[in-house]
């Protein structure tokens, strides 16, 4: 069993990718808590701030541990335009379930799966050749 996972790259490879988006969350998160109660900064510095930080860290971690590529600057510009793009997938698909009645406390537990496997494709497209 372990040797047919291991031959399955691709799926491997989205392995990979869930682990680093997790890292990547907590990374945002934990430092948009430390910044709001821990100095007081204002929300949206916050989550730009940690948004900033764990972008950095993803790129790192999808071009060296996900998908195995180099970090150059050409691949770092495909992948902010790859995750720029998903979050406009984020925000329509957001919309889209509020207008049709999904509570907005509902609504982003139905955009996450979604975007995650769109924005897997997109950065794979966007870091390998």
């Amino acid at each position: 069993m372990f040797e047919k996972l291991r031959s399955n790259h691709k799926l491997l490879e989205f392995i990979r990718f869930g682990i680093v988006g997790i890292g990547a969350t907590v990374i945002h998160y934990g430092f948009y808590l430390a910044l709001i109660y821990g100095l007081n900064f204002n929300y949206n510095f916050s989550y730009t701030l940690g948004y900033i930080i764990s972008f950095i860290f993803n790129f790192f971690a999808s071009t060296l541990f996900t998908f195995k590529t180099e970090a150059t600057v050409q691949n770092g510009v495909k992948f902010a335009g790859a995750h720029l793009m998903n979050y406009f997938v984020h925000m329509i698909l957001l919309n889209v379930f509020i207008i049709i009645g999904i509570p907005d406390n509902i609504a982003p537990i139905l955009v996450f799966p979604i975007a995650i496997i769109i924005n897997f494709f997109m950065v794979r497209i966007a870091l390998k050749k």
